[in-house]
């Protein structure tokens, strides 16, 4: 599989916009079961929230910003276009641009700071959804298909539809759903089924001196399930079929895994930038936030 352009951000950002916002919300309550006493303390500075909510509470910020006349710049983050052929072809090649990683530039004003600490909490769960690592069919968007009959597009079914039946359902505010799910999460990477694998491999080749190696490998390694799991038979199989059955029983394990590995790495992330800091002090911040519905999206 072909990736055309990884674009790394705000601490060296993987993209594709991916999972719903119940997803999203579900990874961040999860990194913040494992982020240190130190991360914490300095992320509920940052983000002006001393709640436990403070990385969840900004996990879907990354989205509704794209929509903004300040933030449509930030569309071209959310996505890495595999250029293949799902199943019969797995070839990946790569070329990478790295911005700069203002969560970790004390010169810059915390505004600008807090939003790339926003930016990480995103990407990091998105690039763990296989269909955002992939070109075919604009990420499974132009592949119409049903889930428990209702008529939705392959994108969604990964982004949301398996994701909220898994947890039978949610119903308005997905925040106490997520919390429970990613409670229960917690306690099988800590001490359950996933407890080996996230000890011994779910970290491996994670290094901070080099970003843009660590978001390539948890792409390649999302974008293989689209070839084993996502299209097992091709993108024109799957068109028109009814997902919420054995589709669903053999995606769901995979989409919680992915849940579960995107949470914790997540916190592993934060952890090595709030470490790497000089000093975790924060000055009293002085310059305002700017509108997000101007047109000047500032410098990230």
């Amino acid at each position: 599989m072909k990736v055309s352009t990884l674009a790394v951000s705000a601490a060296a950002l993987p993209g594709a916009l991916a999972w719903g916002g119940f997803g999203h919300i579900t990874v961040a309550y999860i990194a913040s079961n494992f982020v240190s006493p130190s991360t914490t303390s300095y992320l509920q500075t940052l983000l002006r929230n001393d709640t436990g909510e403070y990385l969840a509470g900004v996990a879907t910020w990354a989205d509704s910003i794209r929509y903004t006349k300040w933030g449509r710049f930030t569309s071209g983050f959310h996505f890495i276009d595999a250029h293949d052929n799902p199943p019969a072809t797995a070839a990946w090649t790569t070329t990478a641009t790295a911005r700069r990683t203002p969560l970790l530039d004390t010169e810059l004003p915390l505004w600008r700071r807090a939003q790339a600490a926003k930016f990480v909490v995103h990407f990091v769960g998105d690039i763990h959804q296989p269909l955002h690592t992939e070109d075919v069919a604009r990420g499974g968007n132009g592949i119409h298909v049903t889930f428990e009959g209702k008529e939705v597009n392959l994108h969604h079914v990964w982004d949301t539809s398996i994701a909220e039946k898994l947890v039978g359902g949610i119903r308005r505010k997905p925040y106490p759903f997520a919390k429970k799910w990613a409670d229960e999460l917690t306690e099988e990477i800590k001490s359950g089924k996933y407890a080996a694998e996230s000890k011994d491999g779910w970290l491996r080749g994670t290094n901070i001196t080099d970003p843009i190696a660590t978001a390539l490998r948890w792409a390649v390694e999302g974008n293989a399930l689209v070839c084993t799991t996502v299209l097992p038979e091709g993108a024109e199989a799957i068109g028109g079929q009814e997902l919420g059955g054995e589709y669903y029983d053999k995606a769901a394990p995979v989409v919680e895994k992915q849940v579960a590995k995107a949470g914790f790495r997540l916190a592993a992330w934060l952890d090595l930038i709030i470490s790497s800091l000089k000093t975790l002090e924060l000055p009293a911040s002085s310059e305002p936030e700017p509108d997000l519905d101007s047109d000047s999206p500032g410098d990230l």
